[in-house]
């Protein structure tokens, strides 16, 4: 199976956003990657339900929302409505886990879990017939640009040997370039999103130079 590439619009120029989600969209990507923060679970404030209702008809990609929101219960409705394709909720971020994937659920929208570089698996264990992604950040959520967690490496191992025999992606996210991207997928990641990467000089030859190296 191909890995599957999904840009972060984090990393975009926001001054220029609408054109370079186009660029990204042209260069045959398979997810747009947008991180929603609220000031509370992360220090950092982006992309409000608003922001991304905007930008739904700029693009046919897929719209992956990974919400860094303390008590995600309250938004993920909006963000439902808004255009989101898959919702990803922190497990950190919310008191009841299985009804949280399951109100994602109820409104016709993929559902996935994220879990920051600290927190065990194991939390997931009860969790895996409700989800169709998990997340594992490989650097700690809220900023973009950071360097890649290398124990990480050894999380995403262990979570492909826990998911054996469930349908689930799972996608890494932090510090993902050409030197981490081959250790990445080799260890069993599906879905890799690169923010500061993708955007940062000619984006085509980004992409292209990921997945090359992922082949």
């Amino acid at each position: 199976m191909a890995v599957k590439i999904a840009p972060s619009i984090l990393g975009a120029d926001f001054g220029n956003l609408e054109n370079q989600i186009k660029k990204v969209e042209e260069c045959n990507v398979d997810l747009l990657h947008i991180d929603v923060m609220d000031g509370n679970f992360v220090p950092n404030i982006a992309f409000g339900p608003d922001q991304v209702k905007m930008l739904r008809d700029k693009t046919n990609l897929p719209f992956d929302v990974h919400m860094m929101v303390q008590d995600p219960d309250r938004l993920i409705g909006r963000f439902a409505e808004a255009g989101a394709d898959i919702i990803t909720v922190h497990q950190e971020a919310t008191t009841h886990l299985h009804r949280s994937l399951n109100l994602i659920k109820s409104y016709g929208v993929k559902s996935g879990v994220v879990l920051c570089p600290a927190t065990s698996l194991s939390t997931l264990k009860y969790v895996l017939d409700e989800v169709d992604m998990i997340l594992l950040m490989t650097v700690n959520p809220g900023y973009g640009g950071q360097s890649f967690i290398e124990n990480s490496l050894d999380k995403i191992r262990a979570l492909k040997e826990m998911i054996k025999g469930y349908p689930i992606d799972i996608q890494i996210d932090g510090g993902v370039n050409l030197e981490t991207a081959p250790k990445i997928v080799e260890a069993g990641a599906d879905v890799l999103v690169a923010g500061s990467f993708t955007f940062k000089g000619d984006i085509q030859k980004n992409i292209d130079d990921l997945r090359r190296v992922v082949l």
